[in-house]
């Protein structure tokens, strides 16, 4: 192996190191509850996070709940989002938790931390203005005038607190000292603009651009790796790396592949038998599905329903 070919793969490992390590704390979601974090000690036994993100939830006691809750919100999310993609947000029960595949510089990574970013900023935003928190309450600000001359004001979500402290956690690795690869500030730029766009994150996947580092000036930046293409927003999502096509088990990268998964017959799209089961086809079967069905509404105050059969054809991949 040549020199060059050496020090490449020696970054790739330093990258998956380092971009692993950055998403650990979404092992989080895995706790049915950590609102017993009562004491400081407590923040150590917290599997998945980095010591910085130790000292942070000594700190911030009363937040980690909502850290937690951000967590499950995005894998719940992504999963909802990719239910019909071939990579679905499987989750495993080990570090990290998506497996190998966020340790990759492909758009299912730049969503993952888009996703988390942005659960995060949300759990904590909602428990800000709902009185949960201590260290914040509503946002006050907003207020006006009516057509009629009343003076209105009331209490809005706290968004710039739940951002900033999604800021402050999620970004701790990559803002670290030294941390200015293209990985980092791909991670970066993904993490700030799923906390601008959260909702439409699904839209920015399929447009995301593939982009390469190059310095500008005194700093290095990610510019489109076609020239033809418009440079991103701050909004867009970016990637490093095209994706694997998630076609077959994988054990070591966390991949589970698609056999077995159900699909469409009659869909031309992703979720459709052809492009879902990779050209291997598709198993047929008649399966029994009960349903309710007849149902009445009595007075007072209740539905009673059946219990019907009926047959389905269940399509799954080969």
């Amino acid at each position: 192996m040549s020199p060059r070919s050496c020090l490449r793969s020696l970054r790739l490992l330093v990258f998956a190191v380092f971009s692993a390590a950055a998403s650990n704390w979404l092992y989080l979601a895995k706790l049915s509850s950590v609102g017993s974090i009562s004491e400081e000690e407590t923040c150590e036994k917290l599997k998945g996070l980095i010591q910085r993100q130790v000292q942070m939830c000594k700190r911030n006691l009363e937040v980690m709940d909502s850290v937690r809750r951000g967590a499950q919100l995005a894998i719940e999310e992504c999963q909802y989002q990719f239910r019909n993609r071939r990579w679905n947000c499987s989750t495993l029960d080990s570090l990290p938790v998506f497996g190998k595949v966020v340790t990759q510089g492909t758009r299912e990574a730049a969503f993952v931390y888009a996703i988390s970013s942005a659960g995060v900023a949300f759990a904590v935003t909602r428990a800000c203005s709902s009185g949960e928190l201590e260290k914040c309450g509503c946002d006050r600000t907003v207020h006006g005038v009516s057509p009629q001359g009343f003076q209105w004001s009331g209490c809005s979500d706290n968004i710039a607190y739940g951002v900033a402290f999604s800021q402050s956690f999620v970004d701790v690795r990559e803002r670290s000292k030294g941390a200015s690869s293209s990985r980092a500030l791909m991670n970066l730029h993904n993490n700030e603009a799923g906390r601008k766009v959260g909702h439409a994150l699904k839209e920015k996947f399929d447009g995301a651009t593939e982009v390469e580092p190059r310095r500008v000036g005194s700093s290095r930046a990610l510019v489109p790796r076609n020239a033809q293409f418009k440079p991103h927003t701050d909004e867009d999502l970016v990637y490093l790396e095209p994706s694997p096509d998630f076609c077959e088990q994988d054990v070591r990268s966390g991949v589970l592949g698609t056999r077995g998964r159900t699909c469409n017959k009659t869909s031309k799209a992703i979720d459709g038998c052809e492009l879902l089961c990779c050209g291997r086809g598709f198993h047929t079967a008649q399966v029994e599905l009960a349903e309710r069905c007849s149902c009445k509404f009595h007075w007072c105050c209740f539905v009673k329903c059946r219990q019907c059969q009926r047959l389905v054809e269940l399509h799954t991949c080969r």
